[in-house]
């Protein structure tokens, strides 16, 4: 498939598991279609579908084994199959947000070879906003392609995600940035978190919990941006490494610098 057809192929697969499997829930969704799926975590049947619908629809595009949040919820043997070549999908980023009836969320999709990605895929399901990365080719939006730009304020600002850090380790991380930056709400969804670093919004993120579905896609589409994501100690992010804690997305090399040596001086 050419690039321009995998595009359009992508494209059309978003848009409609978008209006078939996500929107009729947005804001109707009833009581008993919210389950609650480990502590601060909710899926709903929404998700489901478009995993299955993403999972149907990914076949036809290349017939590689597909990493389903959902799926490796259920069966978390299924996080095994990153090590190959698979598709990695988070078929509703950002629930916590949908299931409250508010934004943002969306679609993150990834392809992995050998517990890397190669080719990343982020919707925004009510705007339309449609980032693709591709390793060595540059991020684009909405087809243009994007150099990612900082803020330019008189403080960085950062977005950093606290929820799955321990208490001294959330303390320690909020006075380290605490009169350096100016933080800001994290989104509660990757889908919209990674294109704010690339768009001028935010200038660092900190992210505890590096699961796949979550970071495979925005990842590669930060750092062919221009921008730098990778783990605390500079080394790349990779698909097969979702035990490992700790990754910092910055709009620049240089804003990526200032805050992991920040990081790097607080105590284990």
């Amino acid at each position: 498939m050419t690039p321009g057809a995998l595009h359009e192929a992508m494209l059309t697969l978003l848009r409609e598991v978008t209006h078939t499997a996500i929107l009729p829930y947005y804001r109707t969704l009833a009581e008993d279609q919210i389950e609650a799926k480990e502590v601060g975590d909710v899926v709903t049947v929404a998700d489901k579908l478009s995993e299955a619908m993403l999972a149907e629809g990914l076949a036809k595009i290349a017939d590689i084994p597909v990493v389903g949040e959902e799926a490796a919820f259920a069966d978390p043997s299924v996080l095994g199959r990153v090590a190959g070549d698979c598709w990695i999908v988070d078929p509703l980023d950002g629930t916590r947000n949908f299931a409250r009836g508010s934004a943002p969320f969306g679609i993150l999709i990834a392809m992995a070879t050998g517990g890397e990605a190669h080719t990343g895929w982020i919707y925004d399901c009510l705007t339309n906003r449609f980032c693709v990365a591709h390793r060595g080719k540059g991020a684009f939006v909405n087809g243009e392609k994007i150099a990612a730009r900082a803020t330019g304020g008189a403080l960085p600002v950062a977005a950093i995600s606290l929820i799955f850090m321990d208490p001294a380790r959330r303390e320690a991380v909020k006075h380290a940035v605490a009169e350096h930056y100016r933080t800001v709400d994290v989104p509660y969804c990757a889908a919209e978190q990674y294109p704010r670093l690339a768009l001028g919004e935010n200038d660092v993120s900190i992210f505890e919990r590096t699961l796949p579905w979550d970071h495979a896609a925005g990842a590669l589409w930060l750092n062919e941006a221009g921008g730098k994501c990778a783990r605390l100690d500079g080394s790349p992010y990779r698909v097969d490494e979702w035990e490992r804690k700790g990754l910092i997305g910055a709009a620049s090399p240089a804003l990526w610098d200032e805050l992991a040596g920040r990081l790097f001086a607080l105590p284990d």
